[in-house]
């Protein structure tokens, strides 16, 4: 069985992804590819890898500048996917680093997010 179809194997899985506990709304994921799975798939597997590369960069970035385009590109991949929290993580990391103002809080709620996004990912795809 593919990464998709084990994603998306029934009404269950539809249903709790609608729980506001949920790091991924895999409903609203399904609205954005009008319900093409293949295309569900790509972008899932694209998030994940955007996010693993955008996470070690930040901790290698050298300015605000730098930090604050990183978070928005995450930004714009995690609101395509219904990844809420990621977007609003990497919104306020963003703003506080173009204002000059990112304090260690920002980027550790932004790794955080972050990571419950692609651990969620992975409990999917098991």
């Amino acid at each position: 069985m593919g990464f998709a179809a084990r994603l998306f194997s029934g009404p269950q899985e539809l249903s709790s992804a609608r729980d506001a506990d949920s790091p991924i709304d895999l409903v609203h994921l399904a609205r954005q590819t009008m319900g093409d799975r293949e295309l569900e798939q790509e972008l899932l597997a694209l998030f994940d890898r955007q996010a693993a590369q955008i996470a070690d960069k930040l901790r290698s970035a050298r300015s605000d500048l730098t930090g604050a385009e990183l978070a928005h590109k995450l930004k714009g991949s995690a609101r395509a996917i219904g990844a809420a929290a990621v977007a609003i993580a990497a919104d306020h990391y963003e703003h506080a680093a173009r204002a000059g103002v990112l304090r260690q809080d920002d980027a550790d709620r932004l790794v955080a997010a972050t990571a419950e996004a692609r651990a969620f990912l992975r409990e999917l795809a098991n």
